[in-house]
């Protein structure tokens, strides 16, 4: 079998692009074409199709990889016939009719409760002063102190937003569990993989594993391109 060439990068909520950039530099060094979706996160029919336009300037198959959130746009958009495979790191597998919303609202017993605050005109912001702890425990601080200052205002519709044919139940499907997740507890994350019949890789790290263990996430990402 050839080797995918094209990568396909989503990013979660509160985050934008810019955070894959290591896993962007450790896959272009390999000689794979990289492209980052930059989603408004305000729908998920927005993100999904922000998503599905990248995947229509492709000219061969592609991983598609999500991040959080970012897993909700994949199951959607995935079904795309540019998509190959998929590859969730931390991120939520929806399955058809799930949201974000669903899958956060029965958190596991003794699972940290991620410290959103709430709603403010429809958007949602993590407290900026627990940002460090919740989402990027494994980052230096100033690191973790800038991701908390440059949030991007999640949309509480993209929340809301139902998967209508997950595409994990089409593709092939890779998973990396970060072990040390304090947004989407590690239990809840080992049950989507196994749900998704995913190959699983469990990493030391935090919900920003993306940005923390580049080289570990990149590796998963190879994994589902070969």
């Amino acid at each position: 079998m050839t080797t995918i060439r094209n990568i396909v990068l989503v990013h979660g909520g509160f985050v934008d692009g810019s955070g894959w950039q290591s896993v962007y530099d450790e896959l272009t060094r390999d000689g794979f074409r990289v492209y980052v979706v930059q989603n408004p996160t305000l729908s998920l029919e927005g993100d999904a199709a922000v998503t599905r336009r990248v995947l229509d300037t492709l000219d061969g198959p592609a991983v598609l990889v999500g991040h959080s959130y970012g897993g909700v746009v994949i199951s959607e958009a995935g079904t795309h016939p540019n998509v190959a495979s998929l590859a969730y790191i931390a991120a939520f597998a929806a399955d058809k009719g799930e949201s974000v919303n669903t899958l956060i609202a029965d958190p596991p017993p003794g699972a940290p409760v991620p410290p959103i605050l709430p709603p403010a005109e429809g958007f949602l912001f993590l407290d900026r002063d627990k940002f460090h702890g919740s989402f990027a425990a494994d980052l230096p601080d100033q690191v973790a102190a800038f991701m908390a200052d440059s949030q991007v205002p999640w949309g509480v519709d993209a929340l809301g937003g139902t998967v209508t044919e997950p595409a994990w139940r089409h593709k092939p499907t890779w998973y990396l569990v970060a072990t040390e997740d304090r947004m989407i507890p590690p239990p809840a994350q080992r049950a989507m993989a196994e749900r998704a019949g995913a190959s699983v890789v469990e990493v030391i790290g935090s919900h920003a594993v993306y940005v923390s263990q580049p080289a570990a996430v990149a590796d998963l990402i190879r994994q589902a391109a070969a």
